[in-house]
């Protein structure tokens, strides 16, 4: 490989549209650096066009790892990097850290004894995993001990050190349901979502062998979102890149909002310490936000402790002031932010003389708690706004989706109870619980999975003959259906398989049979052909480029796809493409980007969220949640391109009581200019609409002197 002074970065087509800050993390290659990248300062440019550097100093591709938190995120990075460097970009591996773990675990696992079609359980697996481990019904308390093993998981803890050092009666309980979960996932060659950064690790660290494999296969690491980065992934790491270090960390430590699923700033102040030679490079330019924007963002996160002091800045001008609106309560607050969105509109309408008007994927309405969205859901609904809410239930959620989902898992891992059970009772085949719970017990007698003790000879002995037989015909035919999807290669072997095995199972009357409107089973059969055409473009092959797809792709079988499902969060809809006004959470809109933004609900109690519980009591660690909750505000305010709006409520609803309304302290803390703050969107959009009108009145009487001339 060459050295990375053996090309001249300045003259380099690679540092093309970069400022002096971006070259110098992008040309920085001799060891770990660190970018702090403010928001809206370019970091996905920085990224991309680092690994264009390093591919041009003589770096392999596939030596290459950039690796990011969200499916979208990777996506939006696969694209720019073929953009800019072309078929090179190819062999990098731009993946979540998830999917790098499915990666390791499909390699490597068989050293912990895992085989390589193991199955990766959702939320909702785990979930009926933990009530049968812990002997509850009850979800809520299946969900809480969810909640706090996946606490433990990404501490590095397993059940008998989470044992060791449980206190209370409930956390030896958990405990000691988390070690009967372990060993349900051994038996069914399952993973949860923290298996695959936790066991990575135990991979990495215990063997030697394997940590050797990936530190030669690796020549450099980036990291987007860093700050965003749990315990367990910065060790993860650490032995991927090992002592030369070589890697880039790309994060803010001001927009790190995830403290509550085990994001942790340590992993920012272990940085310096872990590697003395480390390289910092700042990006303070923000290229997204007017200079009223930044100024009130850089006065609120101004309070909290620095890591690394930083300052944004922006050469867009100074724009229009940041506006602060007082509202009487939920309703009047959603009435105000709909004749706002109306009058920038109308405004727009007006300044481009009559031409196209701002549309509605402009604008964004930002909140701290998911139940605020509901009072703007009926405004927009009453003043026929299309809207979206983002953070909605996912694709995969689906009802229909997971039962598919939960036959193609089957079939490529035989061992996954869940979905074994979810299966065979979808559609109903006259299999019935009792049989199912007999089943059951006999396989936990044998330790056999559920679809290997069908099979026993000795089922019989438990069960009557018609209900083996029944058993023996589904087990025939899922081991049939297996064969048929190994035999299928790319994107139209893989719909045809598709589509007849759902003809067979005869799927659609199981829906319509199951809904008691025909517009609701259709919708779900929409999904479930949606899903099927998803399905098949992931298996490759010739596709339209039409439907968004690169027209030449690796072929894939159907079962290397399916191994891969329950990483997936949402199918390949582009949102971008729907001019709809988003309703969103604040931590949902994390990397996102508006013209027009209004921050909802800015009071004490909801942004800052309640630090304290209604008894005083709770208030450990209060000044780091208000850290984060004021990073949470920073977050908000640079989603803002052109205007921002904050609103606070006179009175507000507190469970079914109605509170007095206080400003949240952020807003002080903003330092906004009194003069120009306030505003009153009614006011405003009247005031337009009399515009409006009298220009219409100008030209129409302009018109009719035009005529009596002629």
């Amino acid at each position: 490989m060459s050295s990375p002074s053996s090309a001249s970065p300045a003259a380099s087509p690679i540092n093309t549209g970069l400022n002096i800050a971006q070259q110098e993390a992008v040309n920085y290659m001799h060891g770990p650096c660190l970018v702090l990248a403010g928001a809206g300062s370019g970091k996905t440019r920085v990224i991309t066009h680092k690994i264009g550097r390093l591919i041009q100093t003589g770096m392999k591709a596939d030596q290459i790892a950039a690796i990011t938190f969200t499916n979208k995120a990777a996506a939006e990075m696969r694209e720019r990097a073929r953009v800019l460097i072309g078929k090179s970009a190819k062999g990098v591996l731009i993946c979540t850290f998830h999917a790098l773990g499915v990666r390791m675990l499909r390699e490597d696992g068989d050293v912990l004894g895992l085989k390589k079609q193991f199955s990766i359980l959702d939320s909702d697996d785990v979930t009926s995993i933990l009530k049968d481990a812990g002997g509850s019904t009850d979800a809520a308390t299946a969900r809480q001990w969810q909640w706090t093993i996946s606490k433990w998981k990404n501490m590095g803890l397993n059940a008998e050190m989470a044992q060791a050092q449980a206190s209370g009666d409930e956390e030896n309980l958990i405990a000691r349901v988390m070690g009967r979960y372990e060993e349900r996932l051994t038996a069914y060659q399952s993973v949860d979502f923290d298996d695959l950064i936790g066991l990575p690790l135990k991979l990495l660290k215990d063997h030697e062998e394997v940590r050797t494999k990936w530190q030669q296969a690796l020549g450099h690491v980036l990291v987007d979102e860093y700050q965003d980065t749990n315990a367990t992934q910065y060790e993860v790491l650490k032995l991927l890149v090992g002592a030369r270090g070589r890697f880039t960390a790309v994060g803010d430590d001001d927009q790190s909002i995830y403290g509550w699923r085990g994001a942790t700033l340590d992993n920012l102040k272990k940085l310096p310490q872990d590697y003395p030679n480390l390289k910092v490079v700042k990006l303070e330019q923000n290229y997204r936000s007017t200079s009223a924007i930044l100024r009130a963002a850089n006065n609120v996160i101004g309070p909290n402790p620095k890591l690394f002091p930083k300052t944004l800045f922006s050469e867009l001008g100074e724009g229009e002031p940041v506006r602060v609106v007082d509202c009487d309560s939920e309703e009047h607050e959603a009435d105000r932010v709909v004749a706002r969105i109306q009058s920038l509109r109308a405004e727009g309408s007006l300044q481009a003389e009559g031409s196209q008007h701002r549309d509605w994927k402009d604008f964004c309405v930002l909140y701290r708690a998911n139940h605020q969205a509901k009072v703007f859901e009926k405004a927009f609904r009453k003043a026929n706004i299309p809207y979206k809410v983002s953070g909605g239930q996912s694709f995969f959620d689906r009802a229909e989706i997971k039962d598919l989902c939960s036959w193609l898992r089957l079939l490529s891992n035989n061992d996954d109870d869940p979905a074994f059970l979810r299966s065979v009772t979808t559609p109903k085949r006259g299999i019935g619980h009792t049989t199912l719970g007999t089943l059951g017990t006999f396989a936990t007698q044998y330790k056999l999975s559920l679809f290997e003790a069908l099979f026993s000879n000795s089922l019989g002995s438990v069960l009557p003959a018609k209900a083996v037989g029944s058993l023996h015909e589904f087990g025939r035919y899922l081991n049939d259906l297996e064969y048929r999807a190994k035999q299928t290669l790319g994107a139209e072997d893989a719909k045809t398989f598709l589509l007849e095995w759902l003809k067979e199972i005869d799927y659609e009357k199981h829906l319509y049979d199951g809904e008691d409107s025909e517009k609701a089973a259709a919708t779900r059969w929409t999904n479930v052909m949606d899903f099927v055409d998803w399905m098949s473009l992931r298996c490759g092959g010739q596709i339209d480029e039409t439907a968004g797809v690169i027209v030449e792709r690796e072929r894939k079988n159907l079962l290397e796809v399916i191994q891969t499902i329950a990483l997936l969060s949402t199918l390949s809809e582009r949102e971008g493409d729907q001019n709809l006004v988003t309703l969103s959470t604040l931590h949902a809109a994390k990397g996102l980007e508006w013209p027009h933004v209004v921050l909802a609900g800015c009071v004490e109690g909801l942004l800052p969220f309640k630090l304290e519980d209604d008894d005083g009591t709770n208030t450990d660690n209060i000044a780091l949640r208000l850290q984060e909750e004021r990073r949470l505000m920073y977050v908000g305010i640079t989603r803002a391109q052109r205007t921002l709006a904050v609103n606070w409520l006179r009175r507000r609803k507190k469970g079914r009581d109605t509170v007095a309304g206080i400003p949240s302290r952020f807003i002080a803390e903003m330092a906004l200019d009194k003069a120009t703050v306030k505003e009153d969107p009614r006011e405003k959009l009247k005031a337009l609409r009399a515009e409006f009108a009298k220009k219409s009145a100008d030209s129409i009487a302009a018109a009719a002197a035009s005529s009596e001339a002629r």
